[in-house]
């Protein structure tokens, strides 16, 4: 199998078109412009809207993990969209509880810091931004005598 390279024009023509000669090629604004980005790739303003996107995919993602508050297939036993819906209202609620919860520690924690002197906490990850969920009552072990 040969390796992946160029095409290879034999007899090109003496005066190539542009589109033949440039090396990028830009798209003007009317193409597509209903499904376009808003905002130029990687630029401030692209930066600003796409952590509102991380952002909610992170609170989403909150409300389906199972270490937090689960809200996965078969979660409420309940059945009606009223019913259903009311439930998930509730565990919205308790989400942003934990969320306001844990943003409500980590500034008393900085403030706690910069009194003493020290430089905030960094934070390293994007668990903090829920408070963790209670532990769960420990399981009951099996017994260890044999079966009589």
């Amino acid at each position: 199998m040969q390796p992946l390279t160029k095409p290879e024009v034999l007899t090109p023509p003496e005066h190539p078109p542009l589109w033949c000669r440039q090396k990028s090629l830009t798209v003007p604004v009317r193409v597509a412009e209903k499904t376009r980005q808003r905002h130029a790739y990687s630029g401030p303003a692209w930066r600003e809207s796409y952590a509102r996107r991380s952002a909610a995919e992170r609170a989403h993602g909150s409300l389906k993990d199972p270490s937090r508050v689960d809200s996965g297939r078969g979660w409420c036993p309940m059945f009606g969209l009223v019913a259903n819906a009311l439930a998930l209202a509730c565990l919205i609620a308790v989400r942003n509880g934990r969320a306001a919860a844990a943003f409500k520690a980590r500034r008393l924690e900085d403030e706690r810091r910069q009194a003493a002197g020290l430089a905030p906490r960094r934070r390293l990850a994007d668990s903090d931004d829920v408070a963790p969920a209670p532990e769960p009552a420990p399981e009951r072990q099996a017994s260890t005598r044999p079966p009589p």
